[in-house]
């Protein structure tokens, strides 16, 4: 059950790696070797299913500013990296990320989680609207398995995926076959990047990213790791160094921002995953992708249908929606967290901050229900 959560968060992680080696022309071998590293070291750290994966808004902006314009490269990620990584890190070892973490009440926290849920279960909507027999065939079957230990149920949804993947692109299941293993060895990305591109990176990636970062990476997965495993409950400001150190590997490695998402876990733990062991094993399988086959792991990706990467972001919401609905008795502090949930589904940098203002007028008096 380890190994097939491990899998469990592969409906947001390939997605995003495929558009930055595709769009933005990232070399695969960083991208692997940086998130493989950071896999392996969390879950060997945190004992639990902490996830590693990309930032989605600066994977967004990316994807979309690098298609139209020539401003974001593969150095201004490098940068955003950096950046990053030691905004984070400071935050963390000052103890100011628990400082911050402390003004968000617990109601704009669980409207976040809600809406973050929601907002993958509609993406997965989406996506399976790509081939609704594929996941209709696909999500029937993931439910019926879901608790079956004898057949777990992501290995066999992968498997289905790829299967008609290979089915509707057979040109990608034959760069797959004629592709040969090949060493590669990690260099110093950081010593080609310039002060243009640290400034670009900084201020169009990183900054805009820091908000969204606080409430899903930061306070929403510190809430979901210590509700599902309050045995080994984690605080904000060692998450928020952890995420400051393995954003400055991967800006060294050539890699791409990335954070701890609460839909990681939820995703792991849909999945069968309770140990550090899920995480240990994608990140070992992942480095040795980049050492060998980085080369191909473009056409390896692409391979899953994308119905099936849908069943696999639907069933996380579901996962993470059914676990943050502990909502408050006070009247007001609901319509808060609702309101919370819906802005998630759509920004959640914006949820979080609109969240704060509604408690805010809630606290003075001035939101009546």
């Amino acid at each position: 059950m380890e190994w097939a959560g491990s899998f469990g968060d592969l409906g947001t992680f390939i997605p995003f790696v495929v558009a930055y080696i595709a769009v933005v022309k990232v070399d695969p071998f960083g991208i692997l070797l940086s998130f493989g590293a950071a896999m392996i070291v969390c879950g060997l750290y945190y004992q639990t299913p902490f996830p590693v994966q990309p930032m989605k808004a600066i994977g967004a902006v990316a994807a979309t500013q690098a298609a139209q314009t020539a401003t974001i490269t593969p150095a201004t990620l490098y940068g955003a990296s950096l950046a990053t990584g030691v905004i984070w890190l400071a935050l963390g070892l000052t103890g100011t990320a628990k400082y911050l973490a402390r003004l968000v009440p617990r109601f704009v926290v669980i409207g976040i989680v809600l809406g973050l849920g929601m907002g993958f279960m509609l993406q997965g909507v989406r996506s399976m609207s790509d081939g609704w027999i594929i996941a209709a065939v696909g999500l029937t079957g993931t439910v019926l398995l879901l608790t079956n230990r004898a057949l777990p149920a992501m290995f066999l949804l992968l498997l289905f995926g790829m299967i008609c993947g290979a089915v509707r692109n057979p040109g990608l299941l034959q760069n797959l076959l004629v592709a040969r293993p090949g060493l590669r060895l990690p260099g110093f990305a950081l010593g080609g990047i310039t002060w243009h591109d640290l400034l670009i990176g900084t201020t169009l990636l990183a900054l805009p990213q820091l908000p969204l970062t606080l409430g899903n990476a930061i306070i929403a997965i510190r809430e979901e790791n210590n509700r599902l495993f309050p045995d080994r409950a984690v605080g904000e400001n060692t998450v928020a160094a952890s995420t400051g150190l393995m954003n400055l590997a991967s800006a060294a490695l050539g890699g791409v921002p990335m954070c701890h998402g609460a839909g990681g876990m939820a995703g792991h733990v849909a999945f069968g995953a309770r140990t550090g062991g899920a995480p240990i094993i994608l990140g070992i399988l992942l480095v040795s992708l980049a050492f060998f086959f980085s080369g191909s792991v473009s056409a390896l990706f692409e391979l899953v249908a994308q119905p099936a990467l849908g069943v696999i972001l639907f069933l996380t919401g579901a996962q993470l929606a059914l676990g943050s609905c502990d909502f408050s008795k006070d009247k007001g502090e609901r319509f808060i967290t609702l309101a919370v949930a819906a802005f998630s589904m759509w920004n959640v940098g914006l949820a979080f901050l609109a969240g704060l203002a509604l408690a805010f007028i809630l606290r003075r008096g001035w939101l009546r229900l």
